[in-house]
């Protein structure tokens, strides 16, 4: 009974000073807040990244040139890969299942009186499967049209967009790249950007349309195949250093002009930059709720000075020193265990807006949100065990004296 005593004396303290108590709050308030929305963002950065790897598979390679090396320094444009070797690869790897080149370009699309300039990419009819693409509209262009140079063009989900029409507007129409007549056939679903790159703002045109009427070059950018399996990976991997090796030339003891990751490293280093991203902006926002309880700290050392002959009077009448710690540690605690529990609401309206104002991926995950009331608890501990302890440390003769 005791117990609840004090607790009674400490909440009618809190009480008397509504205005102080709530000013006091704001600082925990704003720090649980901060903490928790800056974890959401970091935990939805994350999460985005996750999505996007798994919407590729893990069983996609990624084989793309290297950088040559020129008297000892990294850094020579000298690195290639040509159509030839993707052809190379697609016969000599068998533990492949599709091989997807790309060959990009950045080039001039009108319609009608919009022009906009945008990516060009050349690919095989089977990049839709190796990318996990939708179509929104119409179809992707086949086998036939890709060995027949037909000028047909697929749009991503971003480029009617871009051009300032519909998307339905666009299928069966004629667009011009490069003053070239394409025919759209088709468009995407969009799958959504990725920092300053927007997979969305793409034309896809067949590889050999690219090649020789488009570009004018063999290169490709890039190619990404497709394992059997997840355990085959590092057979598929040997397979293709093999054969690009050979096709290049390259003698035994050089380091290789070409790379292959697969979507997991992509992960992995996504997740180290995604964690320490959090942190950091958590660690930032920590700050805050540090401040918050220095100003609790503050407010009940005021405290402790205004009531010193209130806790004579207690302290006269038998109150212990125990009992006097304990209402003001109880005091302490309180402003900060409701100040988090207002910051958790403050967080959720921030992660809402800031999800539908700015279009972040938001995610606020139960442990921060555990994590960051234990801690509000644990300052106001901390900053109002000293308070408590002067408190109950006076002596009540001085203290019955103090005017």
């Amino acid at each position: 009974m005791i117990f609840f005593e004090i607790l009674r004396v400490a909440m009618d303290a809190i009480r008397a000073n509504k205005l102080r108590s709530f000013l006091t709050m704001l600082g925990i308030v704003i720090g649980v807040g901060a903490v928790i929305t800056m974890v959401a963002l970091g935990e939805g950065a994350q999460r985005q990244v996750e999505n996007q790897i798994e919407s590729l598979g893990t069983n996609v390679l990624t084989v793309r040139p290297g950088q040559g090396m020129f008297r000892g320094v990294r850094g020579g444009s000298n690195a290639r890969l040509t159509t030839e070797d993707v052809e190379a690869v697609r016969r000599g790897a068998p533990a492949l299942t599709e091989v997807a080149p790309e060959m990009q370009g950045q080039l001039q699309v009108q319609f009608g009186r919009n022009n906009a300039s945008v990516r060009i990419l050349g690919t095989t009819p089977n990049y839709v499967a190796v990318e996990n693409h939708t179509l929104q509209l119409g179809r992707f262009f086949d086998e036939s049209e890709n060995r027949g140079r037909r000028r047909v063009a697929v749009l991503g989900g971003a480029v009617p967009a871009v051009l300032n029409t519909e998307a339905a507007e666009l299928v069966g129409r004629t667009i011009s790249i490069r003053n070239i007549s394409f025919e759209v056939v088709g468009v995407l679903e969009g799958k959504g950007g990725s920092g300053w790159f927007n997979q969305d703002e793409q034309i896809f045109v067949p590889l050999e349309t690219a090649q020789f009427r488009l570009l004018g070059t063999d290169r490709v950018s890039q190619f990404k195949v497709v394992v059997e399996s997840e355990a085959a990976i590092p057979v598929a991997m040997v397979q293709i250093e093999d054969v690009l090796r050979r096709e290049h030339r390259l003698p035994l003891g050089r380091e290789n002009d070409f790379w292959i990751s697969d979507s997991v490293q992509f992960l992995e280093m996504a997740q180290e930059t995604t964690q320490t991203f959090t942190m950091l902006l958590a660690g930032i926002a920590a700050v805050s709720l540090l401040v918050g309880g220095i100003g609790i700290m503050n407010i009940m050392l005021v405290s402790v000075t205004e009531r010193t002959k209130e806790i004579g009077v207690r302290k006269a009448l038998g109150a212990t020193r125990r009992a006097v710690l304990l209402q003001f540690l109880l005091e302490a605690t309180t402003l900060c265990m409701t100040g988090g529990i207002l910051g958790v609401a403050f967080a959720y309206g921030a992660a809402e807006m800031l999800s539908r104002s700015a279009g972040w991926t938001m995610a606020i995950a139960p442990q921060a949100i555990g994590l960051a009331v234990v801690f509000a608890a644990a300052v106001g501990v901390f900053f109002g065990l000293w308070p408590a302890r002067r408190a109950a440390r006076l002596d009540p003769i001085v203290a019955l004296r103090y005017e």
